[in-house]
């Protein structure tokens, strides 16, 4: 007979410590119940479990003097990994009768108000009770154990065939669809044309598929671009060669731009392509083996290996549940890799959050706090990655305030495979199958949510789209894929990402047509409506074509290895996609008009150019010691230790992490780049860099794409990666782009990562967008992220034994400062806190002339063994960079700052000390190789201006001759390592 249970987890040792409980609706014996209480749901050693029915549920009321409990459960529908482990579990110990499992925790407080501080009400819910509430509790757990009832399927049809445009905007707000009235009209003239109205899931499926998200409509819009009439600014000067800073000098005038994505970058990658197909060395066609056309971009490794890279957002659902928006952020990423067929072998994580040290006061209502969102976002990031046995070796955290209320968390996975292996042909006949976990009502309207704004009654609205992550199925799934790839058992393979099964099968029959039976899709529980079952973005699913001879032997496999594998549909050759449930139509739509049909965009730009072209001078405010500046600038969120951060993940397993993300003597230094050496047999390896500089974004986009790009490739460069083998990634997160300004700072970014592109010789092999990070209060007050774009770089290592660190190796060594100081202090974290005043904000600008040659001529260095230690300057300029290399070696350096190339109107210790201007890099070369060293970089910016020495202080003689800066490493270290990060 089935009954109700409750099972009750307590430390052995921590009366205080939270309790899990167990709910279960089983059909059970007493001794099998002692049997999973004792046998799996604790540990003996450090727990006690005790049971009971719900009917003769004990007096529970916490811990000895807290008058207050708290229970909180995941809500219907939301993913609960740990209940489903003890199906299993259960299963293996030979219990059978488990019907519903439900997880809680129980925590003892002595408030009302304390409970909301323990669950995210997007995900959970929660019954607070003092002893004696019994009634309460039973009623409650009755609630938690209901399972929907099975439902009629209705598919509702939407007249929008006689809406007038007012109508037509209420349908698309009202359902979510974030479409404009030029799509909404488009779609009525589509359905007018069919002589009926739309199907709920018709509806549903285009909005999706013309989602921001899905098809960037906003990069693939048509852009009238206009600039503000004033004072002629610098950046429209003719001094800057036109060959080598065209898109600049294209937006220096009205202009109107046919698509961004076209126009910047799959050409800038067309065109970096071409030139190398004209240098027999470079080997171009057999470099990018794809690019802007797979789930992630290709890459040659060797003759028999290719390597795949690709970087995701996850950012409104991390603002709203960060631990599940981030750790389906990573397992979504993860499946990208695998949609071309290759093994995740790392991944890196770039975060993006509001200051920890926020005034509760100061947060708008429904917004977390950042040290909420920072603790979730991390630990989302290190359980999916860690669970799956990928090592996290390489990002960036950072902080402003602009983030408050738009956390943003880049999510990147590379991938090795066997060169070749990843099959794109569907063939009608061909089986959709769908692996991996069911469906439930999780992640639905994920595509368009991402498409709007967040607002203060956000959670309200989409709480529905967020999700929790399973990587034990999606470990399965990658065991399954791999196996199944290796036996050519299917013809092409997706992610079912954003928009479920609508565009996954959608984007999968595109060129031929598709059939989907809704009622074979595995389901987690009863009650879904057809729609939801078609939209749906549970995770880890995704589909593959399978040949009708394969598909016994894929069934099979699948079945060897736990993995669920349903075929719901067959490619056909009608050109339409063709949806039904029990035989009733659910969705019957062109192919043709479902993904070309949707209208161009137009958007206006308007750049404002402000004051980018003055000279910046850098002075101390108040005349602090540069020591001072220095240790408060060690201490910034930007730039102290993230070792609390990078300690919670495993970079190290698979054996194929060659430089770690710390490293030096104590394994304590900032890394610039990982290095990966995916093939054990091979020394040939990989480096992994970033660039991101939002704060240069909030003065010249362009000059902020320019700069990122830079930083990516020194990075990469820095640890022995080749410049002339590297491909470069970007993930643009930017405003409401329907606002001119915003429109106008896209435009520009766009256009720098052309110019960098064409300039570096680094073609663009994927990207992403993320737009309208915005927030609206309810006053409708409208906050902006700072434009942010992030690139992400992926190089060749000839050598992983010639690989540098940056951390100091030995006393009597060289220093070398690399690149020039300008007078360019706009962006500069100096000026935080008023550490230094500063003159104008003329941003950091890249000499595309003389930067590629610069890498190059250090990369031939390195390849000489000329290099002991290479460190790139970034956020807080050479003091900060001198700072780390001495931090991570343990070792003393002396800088004398009058030797530093530096241009004209650097004229203070300050500001060659802490000037962020771009490619610039710290070298330590031994004495014996200093010749060649400098021979090699001849007619380059680059100078001997220190010498790396036993004693452990940073010493600094000013442009005066006279000693400014004297500060004992361990200071050094203890600003650097003292700022907590989450």
């Amino acid at each position: 007979m089935t009954a109700q249970y409750l099972v009750t987890v307590r430390s052995r040792y921590d009366h205080h410590a939270p309790q899990s409980l167990y709910l279960l609706e089983a059909d059970l014996q007493a001794a099998e119940i002692d049997l999973l209480a004792n046998e799996l749901l604790h540990d003996p050693v450090v727990q006690t479990a005790a049971w009971s029915t719900i009917d003769t549920l004990p007096d529970d009321h916490g811990a000895a003097g807290s008058p207050l409990v708290v229970e909180v459960a995941y809500k219907p529908g939301v993913t609960d990994n740990e209940a489903e482990s003890v199906r299993v579990g259960a299963a293996r110990l030979g219990i059978t009768g488990l019907h519903v499992v439900k997880t809680l925790r129980r925590y003892s407080i002595q408030h009302p108000d304390e409970a909301a501080a323990l669950a995210n009400d997007v995900i959970q819910t929660t019954l607070t009770y003092a002893s004696g509430a019994t009634a309460d509790r039973q009623a409650w757990y009755a609630t938690l154990l209901h399972s929907p009832a099975q439902t009629e399927p209705h598919v509702a049809h939407v007249a929008i065939n006689g809406a007038d445009d007012e109508t037509l905007l209420r349908i698309s707000r009202e359902g979510i669809l974030a479409l404009d009235l030029a799509e909404m009209r488009a779609i009525q003239e589509y359905f007018r044309r069919e002589e009926r109205e739309p199907s709920d899931g018709e509806l549903e499926t285009i909005a999706q598929t013309w989602s921001e998200h899905c098809s960037h409509k906003t990069f693939k819009g048509r852009v009238r671009y206009r600039v503000a009439r004033g004072p002629r600014t610098e950046d429209e000067s003719p001094a800057l060669p036109s060959e080598r800073y065209a898109a600049l000098h294209l937006l220096a005038q009205d202009c109107e731009i046919d698509s961004l994505i076209k126009t910047f970058l799959m050409v800038a990658t067309q065109h970096v392509l071409a030139q190398r197909s004209h240098d027999p060395q470079l080997k171009a066609q057999d470099w990018v083996l794809s690019a802007f056309v797979d789930n992630a971009g290709i890459l040659a490794f060797t003759d028999e290996y290719e390597v795949s890279f690709k970087v995701e957002t996850h950012n409104h659902p991390s603002a709203l549940e960060p631990f599940g928006g981030a750790n389906t952020g990573v397992g979504g990423v993860v499946r990208d890799v695998l949609g071309v067929s290759a093994l995740p072998i790392a991944n890196t994580d770039v975060l993006c959050f509001g200051p920890l040290d926020l005034a509760d006061e100061a947060l708008s209502p429904g917004v977390h706090h950042p040290r909420r969102i920072a603790a979730g976002v991390v630990d989302g990031v290190r359980d999916y990655g860690n669970k799956l046995g990928i090592p996290t070796v390489n990002g960036a955290v950072l902080y402003d305030p602009g983030y408050i209320a738009n956390p943003l968390v880049y999510c990147g996975t590379v991938g090795l495979a066997p060169r070749g292996s990843h099959p794109r042909t569907v063939s009608p006949g061909d089986a959709a199958v769908v692996l991996g976990g069911r469906t439930g009502r999780d992640g639905i309207h994920g595509a368009t949510f991402s498409s709007i704004e967040l607002t203060h009654s956000t959670v309200e609205e989409v709480g529905s789209a967020v999700q929790i992550g399973d990587p034990i199925t999606e470990k399965k799934l990658i065991d399954v894929i791999l196996q199944a790839r290796d036996r050519r058992l299917y013809s092409a393979i997706t992610d079912c990402g954003a928009g479920g099964l609508s565009s996954a099968v959608g984007e999968m029959g595109a060129e031929c047509g598709v059939t989907v039976e809704l009622e074979d899709v595995p389901l987690k529980y009863a009650g879904l409506q057809p729609w939801e079952i078609w939209l749906s973005e549970a995770q880890e699913r995704m589909v593959v074509a399978v040949p009708p001879d394969k598909l016994a032997e894929l069934l099979e496999l699948c079945a060897g290895e736990d993995v669920e594998a349903t075929v719901i549909g067959h490619f056909t050759d009608t050109g339409r996609l063709s949806v039904t449930h029990r035989g009733t139509t659910v969705v019957d739509l062109d192919m043709h008009f479902l993904h070309d049909g949707r209208p161009q965009r137009v958007l206006d730009a308007l750049w404002e150019s402000g004051d980018q072209g003055q000279t910046t001078t850098g002075k101390a405010v108040g005349s602090p010691a540069p020591a001072d500046i220095l240790l408060s600038l060690l201490a910034h969120p930007n730039i102290a230790s993230k070792a609390p951060i990078i300690r919670t993940y495993d970079h190290e397993v698979g054996g194929r992490t060659v430089a770690k993300p710390l490293v030096g003597a104590l394994c304590d230094g900032p890394g610039d780049a990982a290095v990966l050496q995916p093939l054990h047999s091979s020394p040939r390896g990989i480096a992994l860099g970033c660039g991101i500089n939002p704060r240069y974004g909030q003065i010249d986009p362009y000059w902020m794409a320019l700069a990122c790009v830079d930083e990516a490739l020194r990075n990469v460069v820095a640890v022995g990666g080749d410049p002339g083998q590297v491909a470069i990634l970007d993930n643009f997160c930017w405003g409401d782009p329907r606002q001119p300004d915003r429109m106008a700072g896209l435009t520009r970014a766009a256009a720098g990562c052309y110019d960098a592109a064409l300039a570096y010789g680094a073609p663009f092999i994927s990207g992403k967008d993320s737009l309208n990070n915005e927030y609206r209060d309810a006053q409708g007050v409208r906050t902006p992220i700072p434009p942010t774009l992030l690139i992400s770089a992926l190089a060749i290592v000839p050598d992983v034994t010639q690989s540098v660190t940056m951390d100091l190796k030995e006393p009597g060594s060289l220093v070398y400062l690399l690149g020039l100081t300008k007078p360019e202090l706009g962006g500069a974290h100096a000026l935080d806190a008023g550490m230094l005043a500063a003159e104008g904000l003329a941003v950091p600008r890249v000499d595309l002339e003389q930067a590629p040659r610069l890498l190059a001529s250090l990369h031939a260095a390195i390849r000489a063994g000329l290099v002991s230690a290479c460190h790139d300057l970034s956020e807080g300029g050479l003091g900060v960079a001198a700072a780390e290399m001495a931090i991570a070696g343990g070792l003393g350096v002396e800088l004398d700052l009058a030797a530093a190339p530096r241009a004209e109107g650097v004229t203070s210790d300050a500001s060659l000390l802490f000037t962020e201007s771009p490619t610039r890099l710290l070298v330590e070369v031994r004495p014996e190789h200093a010749a060649a060293f400098e021979a090699q970089l001849t007619g380059l910016p680059v100078a001997r201006v220190g010498v790396v020495t036993s004693e452990p202080q940073l010493v600094a003689r000013g442009l005066g001759g006279a000693e400014v800066l004297r500060t004992p490493v361990e200071e050094l270290r203890a600003a650097w390592q003292g700022t907590p990060v989450v």
